[in-house]
């Protein structure tokens, strides 16, 4: 019998194929999420971060991939579901005597309104983080950082994945498609900004090679395809693969900077301070080049990507998968409301 391993936010995209992927692989996965209907089949644990203060599953190995995401809300909510709940997590793998502890975090702590290309995993800037999330996610790392410098729990091995993209995607290319429908995608710069997506199996092959590498103890990765391409590109190639028209929008980049940054002001201030259309974030991640050098991940992991970009794209045009984007992009705004953004 395998390890036993303890999966958060089982009930999200990427979370439900690190479970299928564990278990095809000989491991006991035991999937914990808030959301029962939407657990793999298989031994559970439904409820939040808080409540694994009074989980007794044992598991040699815990993977977090439970977080609140999102350009926009208050940091309140994003301290506790991200840092606090980070901490919980912690104390859960302690708890039980965990050897390792895998956490999926994001390179959105890379971040910055500017092309970077190449981005190495000690290429942190704390100091300045675009939004909310952003700042939860670096509190994280930095409290994972501390404990395992203690030595007194797990090892601990950090993940960057960068644009997850596949079977069942409920945000990235929905979102995408729902702009698409309503004005057509802006392309800032001429969308020649450079992108770097991953494919959730490559993604979930990483959590493994991070479960049972050794050498991976007490280091971060950034996980991508390997395959960084413009914007315009890569938004032509999935709308052709699904039939859709090519909408573009040519917009002044700096224009809509500054309208971004007003709008931020302004909705801070309004009663429930509401989502802006667009935030600083969303415009700079469709304005600047950001890629990430995967060099680490693939000499100390051994990473190599199983499924390629191309393949993660053409699986939106399936029938099946095409009903499913569109339909998405009718209902992510309520989701996104009534969930949270929460990852599982």
């Amino acid at each position: 019998m395998g390890e036993r391993v303890l999966v958060t936010g089982a009930s999200g995209f990427l979370g439900g194929h690190v479970v299928r992927d564990l278990r095809a692989h000989g491991y006991v996965v035991t999937a914990a999420g808030r959301r029962a209907d939407a657990l793999p089949e298989g031994p559970v644990v439904v409820g939040d971060l808080d409540d694994l203060a009074s989980c007794d599953v044992p598991a040699d190995v815990v993977v977090h991939c439970a977080a609140l995401s999102s350009p926009w809300g208050r940091w309140a909510a994003f301290a506790h579901a991200n840092v606090t709940g980070t901490a919980r997590v912690l104390a859960y793998a302690r708890r039980v005597g965990a050897r390792r502890l895998v956490h999926v975090s994001s390179p959105g702590i890379y971040a910055a309104p500017r092309d970077r290309v190449g981005i190495r995993e000690h290429e942190v800037d704390p100091s300045r983080p675009m939004n909310a999330y952003i700042r939860s996610k670096l509190h994280a790392e930095a409290l994972l950082r501390a404990a395992s410098g203690r030595g007194d729990g797990p090892e601990v091995v950090v993940l960057r994945p960068r644009g997850i993209i596949g079977p069942g995607d409920p945000a990235l290319v929905p979102r995408l498609l729902r702009v698409h429908e309503r004005v057509g995608v802006p392309l800032l710069r001429g969308g020649r900004g450079l992108v770097d997506l991953t494919a959730v199996q490559n993604v979930a092959l990483a959590v493994r090679l991070a479960i049972e590498v050794p050498a991976a103890a007490g280091r971060a990765f950034n996980v991508t395809n390997g395959d960084p391409r413009a914007f315009v590109d890569l938004l032509d190639q999935l709308l052709t693969g699904m039939g859709l028209p090519l909408r573009h929008r040519h917009l002044p980049a700096g224009a809509v900077a500054g309208l971004a940054t007003v709008l931020e002001a302004v909705c801070g201030v309004l009663p429930g301070r509401p989502e802006p259309p667009v935030t600083r974030y969303t415009v700079s991640t469709i304005t600047h080049s950001q890629t990430l050098d995967i060099t680490r991940a693939r000499t100390v992991l051994g990473y190599e990507p199983v499924v390629s970009l191309d393949e993660a794209l053409a699986s939106y045009a399936t029938p099946a998968a095409t009903a499913t984007a569109t339909a998405a992009t009718a209902t992510a705004a309520v989701s996104a409301a009534a969930t949270g953004g929460r990852r599982g």
